[in-house]
């Protein structure tokens, strides 16, 4: 065999699903592109350990019940709906463009650079006259999702031919009367001139499940826990713990300026005048409590990040 057909099958063979060990296996779809690395990073603040997604579709997990297959965000609904996956993320523009019956589990709010959804906009260039949706009767636009902005201008009544957009849309809008883009920020859509006339969806990262996958049992269990770490760790990422010492005579007052999710949690100190105060806060807010902590009386005020908070 020469050397070129060797390395050709050692390629080829690097991209073949790993074959579970035996028992029960969850086959789990993670988005390929703009969501890849947020999601293996909220796997990895859940408590899991994912490698090789930089060079494989089908990266390794440190769960043997569990199998990882990358693909496309826009695919990942029709794949479960079909049960070639048990479950996956994918975000609710695409379940909705492919009008995907599957079981949601459940939302999870990150997407590639917020927290915020992710909104598909219909937008046109500054210099247009167009000021609503209605101005546009009779126009081209494009867009990467043609099914659901269709649907858009169907129930408001305004004729137009909605084009596939093999990307760079924004590019198009010069050229076309209007586009259906996707943005976070709004900086691209401000970046190349161009105007938000109305939303068409709003989206976020959904959880879900191929609809007879949720019937069995073993599966189900281990989708719900899926669902219980990552929402843990999304709700940890705008959280931070407190620690702090408080003497007795100083607590009402210290406890009058602390938020907490329900309730600090109060333990005694060897010294039975002090008390050790504990709570769970924003971290927007840290930076303002700590200074009136310190006034307030409290001393040795610590403050730590937080890897899951489940409620």
């Amino acid at each position: 065999m020469s050397r070129q057909k060797s390395q050709q099958n050692r390629q080829t063979t690097s991209q073949k699903a790993p074959q579970p060990s035996s028992g029960e296996i969850l086959k789990l779809g993670i988005p390929k592109g703009s969501l890849q690395a947020a999601t293996i990073d909220l796997f990895v603040k859940a408590g899991f350990a994912v490698t090789g997604a930089d060079r494989s579709y089908f990266p390794q997990i440190d769960d043997p019940q569990i199998q990882l297959i990358l693909l496309r965000a826009q695919e990942m609904s029709r794949y479960v709906e079909a049960g070639v996956l048990d479950a996956g993320f994918t975000g609710y523009d695409w379940i909705m463009e492919n009008n995907s019956k599957v079981h949601e589990v459940c939302q999870l709010e990150y997407s590639k650079a917020t927290s915020a959804p992710a909104r598909w906009v219909l937008a046109v260039p500054n210099e247009s006259d167009v000021q609503k949706p209605e101005d546009l009767e009779g126009g081209i636009i494009a867009t990467e999702l043609v099914g659901v902005t269709q649907r858009y201008f169907r129930r408001k009544k305004i004729r137009v031919k909605v084009e596939f957009s093999w990307g760079a849309t924004e590019v198009k809008a010069r050229l076309v009367n209007g586009i259906v883009e996707l943005t976070e920020t709004g900086s691209s859509l401000r970046a190349n001139n161009l105007r938000i006339v109305d939303t068409v969806l709003v989206s976020t990262t959904r959880f879900i499940a191929n609809r007879q996958a949720w019937k069995d049992s073993f599966k189900r269990r281990k989708i719900e826990n899926l669902a219980i770490l990552l929402n843990a760790a999304i709700d940890a990422r705008t959280l931070v713990g407190m620690k702090m010492n408080v003497a007795k005579k100083d607590l009402p007052a210290v406890l009058q300026i602390l938020p907490a999710e329900k309730s600090p949690t109060i333990s005694p100190l060897a010294d039975s005048d002090y008390a050790a105060v504990e709570i769970v806060v924003e971290e927007k807010v840290e930076r303002e409590l700590i200074p009136q902590l310190k006034h307030a009386g409290a001393s040795g005020i610590i403050t730590y990040s937080l890897n899951k908070v489940i409620h």
